[in-house]
Formats: C-alpha cells, structure tokens, sequence
C-alpha cells in the first residue's frame, strides 16, 4: 500500500477485486457518463459493468491482469490495470488499462498515483517497456505526458465515444529501464 494526499494505493488480489465490483462498477459507470471512451456506450447498464469487473477479478486470480485501486475516506475513487503480455517473445513488455479516477474524487493526483504504482510494478516484474492508448481527447493524455511517457500517435476512428461520435486513439510508450 502507498499513500499520496491521503489516498492509498492498493493491489488487489481476485478475491479482493470481487469484493470491489460495487465501487468499481460504478467508477466505470461515472466514467461512460463523463464522456470517457472506455469500451462503452452510453446505452450499456450496471450489469454490464459489473459482469466486466468480475471478469477482470479471474484474470486478476489467473496472474493475467495486475489491479490496483485508490482508496480514500470516500471509498475507492479510482483504479488502474496492468496487463503483463503473455506472449514468449514479449516477457519484458505489459500494457496499462482502464487508468480510471470518480469525477468527484479528480485533480488530486490519483491518476497519477496509480499509474507510478503499476509502472513500479511492472518493473519489479520484470517488464521494463510499457504501453497503453487514450483517448485523443482526453484529460489523460496530458497526465500521461507530464509522466514521461512518449506520444507515438493516433489512430483516427480507432474506437466510439459513448455517444457513438467517433474517437481517435493516442498511443504511448515508457520505458522503464
């Protein structure tokens, strides 16, 4: 556990991500509501929320996706993924996912928070080269800059906004070596 202006940064295993499906389910749901291009659309529901969480609470028991969450005297206000690839030609590499943080609970650096907390984890993994993609858009692409990462691109038309205006994505890459 780490601690930033009185946020903890947690890791979750799968039995502790199940037991967060509530909050997360509706740090997701607050985040579709903003406007966050995060895999859904404005028409989906709780359930579909929720069934995403418990999915990712096996792939958190399976070693196949790393969980993290931020946690303050409101609850959780936010979470980030670390997806390790399992690939043999790709040991040294994992992607970061879902960086999501409650619009009640934003501009108190949990974002960033969470995103030092997966890279330090992916080094101690061993995985040295990270990458993730954002929304064009979005307030993250700035976080993700003024952390070091480095901005290789976007693909126009790469995903849906929730109101299904189209979204480009930026992709990034760090190296932690």
């Amino acid at each position: 556990m780490s601690e930033e202006r009185g946020i903890a940064i947690e890791r979750l295993d799968g039995a502790g991500t199940e037991a967060a499906v509530p909050a997360l389910t509706e740090i997701l749901r607050d985040a579709v509501a903003n406007g966050a291009s995060v895999g859904f659309m404005d028409f989906s529901t709780s359930t579909d929320f929720e069934r995403f969480w418990l999915g990712i609470a096996e792939q958190v028991r399976a070693g196949d996706v790393v969980l993290f969450v931020a946690r303050g005297p409101e609850g959780i206000v936010g979470t980030a993924q670390l997806h390790p690839v399992g690939k043999p030609n790709q040991p040294h590499r994992a992607e970061i996912a879902k960086v999501l943080v409650h619009s009640r609970a934003r501009r108190r650096g949990i974002g960033e928070a969470l995103m030092r907390a997966a890279e330090a984890a992916a080094l101690a993994m061993g995985r040295d080269l990270l990458v993730l993609d954002t929304d064009e858009a979005g307030a993250a692409r700035r976080l993700y800059n003024r952390l070091g990462w480095t901005e290789i691109g976007t693909i126009p038309r790469y995903a849906l906004m929730p109101d299904g205006r189209d979204c480009g994505s930026t992709f990034f890459y760090k190296s932690l070596g």
